[in-house]
């Protein structure tokens, strides 16, 4: 089995790690930066780094425009963009212990989704590991 994946995984995991709590500084307290107001500048900071590493590479831009999967692109763009801006929101109002569980659900959703519309395999221990992902996000989300 190909996990050339798992690498990046674990450092999307690592990095995403400080995301909520840094946001979470910076949109609440004194001097605090609107939440919408970050989501520009961590976003374009975000944008930045992906044309470097696209012109690096030399994946090309404009070569993949055409493309009938555009559309899944520009779907997933919006689909990222309210959860991002309603990410942001809730770490200005709510305390990160109970934002970042209730968020990270999406995980639970995404999953059933690849089961469901990608036919991706589901087995009882992908399902106990969705029972026990729903039931940690109930416990650590609690007042």
């Amino acid at each position: 089995m190909d996990t050339t994946y798992l690498p990046y995984a674990l450092l999307a995991m690592g990095a995403y790690t400080f995301v909520s709590p840094l946001m979470r500084i910076a949109t609440t307290g004194p001097d605090a930066i609107p939440s919408d107001v970050a989501v520009i500048v961590s976003n374009t900071l975000l944008v930045s780094m992906a044309v470097g590493i696209v012109w690096y590479t030399g994946q090309g831009f404009t070569s993949h425009l055409g493309s009938p999967k555009l559309l899944h692109v520009l779907a997933a763009g919006v689909f990222l963009g309210i959860g991002i801006l309603a990410l942001y929101r809730a770490l200005s109002l709510g305390p990160v212990s109970v934002v970042t569980p209730i968020f990270a659900t999406f995980l639970v959703f995404s999953s059933l989704i690849g089961v469901v519309l990608l036919g991706e395999s589901f087995s009882a221990r992908k399902a106990l590991g969705i029972a026990f992902a729903v039931a940690s996000v109930y416990l650590v989300s609690g007042a």
